[in-house]
């Protein structure tokens, strides 16, 4: 960890704090999720450097120690993709979260991959048929997250580090979280709720001190509010060899169509080249929670793209 270098990067107007380690000629772009930042990538950062690439983890725009945008709830993916291309161009990559980001910029920017790896959600794109709420109760985390000022006014009755503890609780959970008509999400917390036990009071506090900073705005714009924005091209295929990761217990396999969706193998659909494999026992955090065996996932897929 401490070998991690830290720098701030001009990007499109915004400054994007960047995480970065190792020299090698083949770079490692890792792009987090919610309620994460850079930090959930520390295990795979160590590891692939110490095999000889070169690793980066951004903050995205209005996540941790990156900049917010001047009007958060404009935000979309669309932002996050060109974000990403002006980061490998300033920073001189010439190849190369968030599994939609990434999804999206394979598709508008083919030249500038390698290859690709998502954990916990598959290729996937933002548009208008991106996540099925309909068939799911109308306490739905997403739904009511997409609400305008539903999510800012349950997270205000706490701390931003029990927001962010209460998220990682519930995600690390095999069961999609769903509160009851008279509950809110932070209430299916009890404050007597351990976390999980791949994850520490340390991490906890490296997530949240950065989440004081930057705030829930962008974060609940994007991903959740701007998830349904966008229109899927004509012909979204991905030509680039990929791998997906997902821990059997993961809650997102529980979406309605999900599991269709990847055990099917509709995915394929969209990217042929792509190889599936569930961890017995993990969770969406699989990446932490298993490191070891992620980690070695990871690098045989970067030893066969490289």
């Amino acid at each position: 960890m401490e070998q991690i270098q830290h720098k701030n990067i001009d990007i499109r107007g915004l400054k994007q704090h960047v995480a970065e380690i190792g020299t090698g000629p083949v770079t490692v772009v890792f792009l987090h999720g919610f309620p994460e930042i850079w930090y959930t990538w520390r295990y795979q950062m160590v590891a692939v450097a110490n095999a000889g690439f070169r690793a980066i983890a951004p903050d995205f725009r209005g996540y941790g120690l990156s900049e917010q945008p001047s009007e958060p709830e404009k935000g979309n993916f669309k932002d996050l993709v060109d974000d990403l291309l002006a980061l490998l161009d300033s920073l001189g990559i010439s190849k190369d979260f968030g599994a939609m980001p990434i999804s999206l910029f394979a598709l508008l920017h083919p030249d500038r991959l390698l290859g690709f790896v998502t954990l916990g959600v598959p290729f996937m794109l933002p548009s208008p048929q991106a996540v099925n709420n309909e068939q799911l109760p109308e306490g739905f985390y997403i739904s009511r997250w997409r609400e305008p000022g539903r999510a800012e006014a349950d997270f205000g009755r706490f701390s931003v580090r029990t927001v962010v503890r209460n998220v990682y609780i519930l995600f690390s959970k095999s069961e999609i979280p769903i509160a009851q008509p008279d509950q809110e999400i932070m209430d299916l917390v009890a404050p007597s709720t351990p976390l999980p036990p791949w994850f520490s009071e340390d991490d906890l506090s490296a997530y949240a001190d950065l989440y004081e900073k930057s705030g829930f705005r962008f974060p609940l714009q994007v991903p959740y509010r701007s998830l349904r924005e966008g229109e899927v091209p004509a012909d979204p295929k991905v030509q680039h060899p990929a791998l997906f990761i997902m821990g059997e217990k993961d809650y997102v396999l529980k979406f309605p169509g999900m599991e269709d969706y990847i055990k099917s193998g509709k995915v394929k659909d969209f990217v042929p080249d792509l190889e599936i494999i569930f961890v017995p026992e993990g969770s969406h955090f699989v990446h932490e929670q298993f490191p070891d065996q992620v980690n070695q996932l990871i690098l045989s897929f970067l030893n066969r793209c490289a």
